[in-house]
């Protein structure tokens, strides 16, 4: 069994008066016995049905836009797991979730462990304040939610984001890793560090 399994939910993230429908990938790492899924999205039946009869350590939301948490609890709750997501997130948690709070906090350099696989946490706000990258050194491979994708940083045009923020994040953070490490994000297809340093300073060159 591959040690990253991948489940794309469809759904719709709203913030700011706004509604957009949206496919989510949701990651769900470790091995046989046991897992740790990353940004619990729209449909917990079919990341349930992913996970199998396996134990999740726990449910890691990178950020807590509705898109990648309004099933969390859900299945956190299925599964007896506990939710992980940076406390500079509660604005946005609590509009998805104002009757329940995550189960412990993600902090910069924690790391989380599920059937051999060791993630640490890297804190890259901008995209949100408590945005939130996992880095699975072993497997040359960060998930970044939606800090990073190919093309370039995730969006800062709404509430609770920025465009300063992201890109020393990027910078500070993510650039700093190996440029074949695997980039597995929220949205879309995955990429490279490598492929998307041109990406950033063409960026940066825009100011935007």
């Amino acid at each position: 069994m591959s040690p990253v399994d991948h489940v794309v939910t469809s759904g719709t993230f709203s913030l700011d008066g706004g509604t957009w429908d949206v496919d989510n990938n949701v990651w769900i790492v470790g091995d046989d016995r046991e897992v740790l899924v990353i940004d619990a999205a729209h449909d917990a039946d079919a990341i349930a049905d992913a996970v199998g009869d396996r134990r999740v350590v726990a449910v890691v939301c990178t950020h807590a836009h509705d898109d990648h948490v309004n099933q969390a609890p859900a299945l956190a709750d299925r599964f007896s797991a506990p939710v992980l997501l940076n406390p500079a997130e509660a604005p946005l948690w609590e509009m998805t979730h104002p009757d329940r709070t995550p189960d412990r906090p993600l902090a910069d350099g924690d790391t989380l462990t599920a059937g051999g696989v060791v993630v640490r946490v890297l804190q890259t706000p901008g995209h949100s304040p408590g945005s939130s990258c996992l880095y699975a050194p072993e497997l040359g491979t960060v998930f970044t939610g939606d800090t990073l994708f190919q093309g370039g940083p995730g969006a800062t045009g709404r509430s609770y984001s920025s465009f300063d923020t992201i890109i020393d994040s990027i910078r500070e953070k993510l650039l700093t890793l190996p440029g074949d490490t695997t980039v597995r994000t929220g949205h879309g297809d995955s990429t490279t560090i490598g492929a998307e340093l041109p990406h950033l300073e063409e960026w940066i060159a825009r100011g935007h």
